[in-house]
């Protein structure tokens, strides 16, 4: 199933779930609660428990779920607890309902695995899984229906895993719009190494470069230097929890990292010498070639081109700006947004497919919007 069919199947109103039975929603927060929200509007019963009476409250009262309840008899359960409690809570909703499948939603897989697996626990009915997806605020307040639509859900099955339980996990995360993935729990960890553990680290340490610097410098920050942070506005509680768990590959990673940087850094001692300025070069280069691999819109291999409009920053611009990109049939692909330093101004930088880039422009400009600047 591509990313777009899981979407539009998932935003049909009134479709029925593919899952079927009660779930048990365990973890009340942000994840725990946005899965509530999109399993209640296709009529699935969604049960919710959760340590803290006040979040548990607070998710009900908008819509989440109910309030678990002693009878309740789960078809699945899922464990959205923070990480350093994630292995206890899978042991005790194995035991206190065998006939359920478990899964979780925890970034890291093989820690709570490990820990399962030492305690010598029966885990036939347990599948552990992630989606890839989240916010930057957490909470039930934060939670929404659509969280995880057209985003990767890995699924980290074993040879002893039954069809039917695998099954039901898989129709969980379609249910919600996701697009299954299958991992081992060792790939799972050491991918999200890669693409997201490794990058709060990164995003983190440059934005603490910001804390007493100058408010001139400050004053000169663009959309490049607030797309590289926008993560680091994370919770230190439950990085610390996401980073010990996955200690070993996210070392790997920022050992090669700081290798590269103390290469660019020698380079740049001596700017002059025989190769350095090579060395800043492929090490710009590199990152264009990775950059270039990483999936677009909807996980697609597809490119697209950018022009950017000059939007006054007055009431009702933005929305005569897409009335007339609609009007003109545009399909926008992407879209941002960039407010100018010191001026009472915006610069949208929109994508859209190459071949209708040409078209695009001069269709918009007749409108009389100013273009800014094109990527070809």
């Amino acid at each position: 199933m591509t990313a777009e069919t899981a979407a539009r199947d998932v935003l049909v109103p009134g479709r029925r779930a593919r899952v079927h039975g009660s779930v048990r929603v365990v973890g009340a927060g942000l994840l725990g609660s946005s899965i509530g929200h999109a399993l209640r509007q296709q009529g699935v019963d969604v049960a919710l428990a959760d340590t803290s009476p006040a979040q548990l409250r607070l998710a009900v009262d908008y819509g989440a779920g109910r309030a678990a309840a002693d009878g309740d008899d789960p078809a699945l359960v899922v464990v959205c607890t923070p990480p350093d409690v994630v292995a206890d809570t899978i042991a005790a909703e194995l035991e206190r309902f065998p006939r359920a499948v478990v899964t979780d939603v925890a970034s890291v897989k093989l820690e709570p695995l490990r820990a399962l697996r030492e305690r010598g626990i029966d885990l036939t009915n347990y599948i552990g899984s992630h989606p890839m997806a989240g916010r930057e605020r957490g909470g039930a307040i934060s939670a929404r229906a659509d969280l995880f639509v057209g985003r990767p859900w890995v699924i980290c099955r074993d040879g002893e895993t039954p069809p039917e339980a695998l099954a039901l996990v898989e129709d969980l995360a379609l249910d919600l719009g996701a697009v299954p993935v299958e991992m081992t729990p060792e790939e799972h960890d050491r991918s999200v190494a890669l693409v997201s553990h490794v990058p709060q680290v990164i995003a983190s340490l440059l934005a603490a470069r910001f804390a007493d610097a100058p408010e001139l410098s400050l004053s000169l920050a663009g959309q490049g230097v607030r797309d590289t942070t926008r993560i680091a506005h994370s919770a230190p509680e439950l990085w610390v929890q996401i980073l010990a768990a996955n200690a070993d590959p996210v070392v790997e990673q920022l050992d090669l990292i700081a290798a590269d940087l103390a290469r660019v850094a020698d380079a740049l001692r001596r700017p002059d010498a025989s190769g350095a300025r090579r060395t800043t070069a492929d090490a710009i280069r590199q990152g264009n070639e990775g950059v270039e691999r990483l999936p677009g819109k909807h996980g697609q291999r597809r490119r697209f081109e950018t022009f950017v409009v000059m939007v006054d920053d007055v009431s009702g611009q933005l929305g005569r700006l897409f009335g007339d990109l609609g009007e003109l049939g545009i399909n926008v692909e992407d879209f941002r947004l960039e407010h100018s330093p010191g001026a009472q101004l915006g610069l949208a930088e929109i994508s859209v497919d190459p071949a209708i880039m040409r078209a695009a422009v001069d269709g918009i400009s007749s409108r009389g919007w100013r273009i800014a600047g094109t990527s070809d």
